[in-house]
């Protein structure tokens, strides 16, 4: 009796585990610099818990750390592979996997694809397109991509990514944000930039 409540529990685990959706959030370059206390002369503190939360509130299961100063974003990536691997070999569907990236931590986001080559895997790419990843012709995409950028930033479009020639993108989607922060808003627990990754997360991809 009590070795088949045992099973029951953990195949009722397990199935939680494989319906669950878990959201990868990677932070941007100046936290990994700066640290949680950290305070940017122009775009204040980085509101890390509470963008993990805005998540979490939405019933996302939320993987993120605060990387070390200094930390390869290639290396990470493959760090962050292996992790997104790991589930799906536990059962978890790809599609209820999304890499959420913001500036650095969207360029790792993007490696992170490229390593994967998964079309099912979700991936939102925030501020985090520009020359120096454009450069790189390594870099390819695979799954379903939504960008998020800010007019009055200098990182902007991710088109010519999208566009590169080897990319399998499942599906892409672009969205532009006119918040007048400049490169301060992915620094924000902001309802414009998460709310629609949340529901593309939630594969609400229209």
């Amino acid at each position: 009796m009590k070795t088949a409540t045992l099973l029951l529990c953990f195949i009722a685990l397990t199935l939680q585990t494989q319906a669950q959706r878990y959201v990868f959030f990677l932070h941007n370059m100046f936290l990994e610099d700066a640290g949680l206390k950290g305070v940017h002369p122009e775009y204040g503190k980085v509101e890390y818990k509470a963008i993990l939360d805005s998540f979490r509130n939405r019933g996302f299961v939320v993987i993120s750390a605060v990387r070390p100063k200094g930390t390869d974003g290639a290396a990470y990536a493959q760090k962050t592979a292996k992790k997104v691997d790991s589930l799906i070999k536990k059962g978890v569907k790809p599609g209820n996997i999304t890499v959420i990236g913001t500036s650095k931590g969207g360029y790792i986001a993007q490696y992170t694809s490229n390593i994967l080559k998964n079309d099912k895997v979700n991936y939102v790419f925030i501020g985090s397109c520009g020359e120096y990843l454009e450069e790189e012709p390594d870099v390819k995409w695979y799954g379903n991509v939504l960008s998020i950028y800010e007019k009055t930033d200098m990182w902007l479009s991710c088109e010519k990514m999208k566009n590169r020639q080897g990319n399998q993108v499942t599906r892409y989607k672009e969205i532009e944000l006119n918040t007048g922060l400049k490169h301060g808003y992915l620094y924000k627990a902001m309802p414009q930039w998460i709310e629609p990754a949340a529901k593309w997360a939630q594969q609400e991809y229209k």
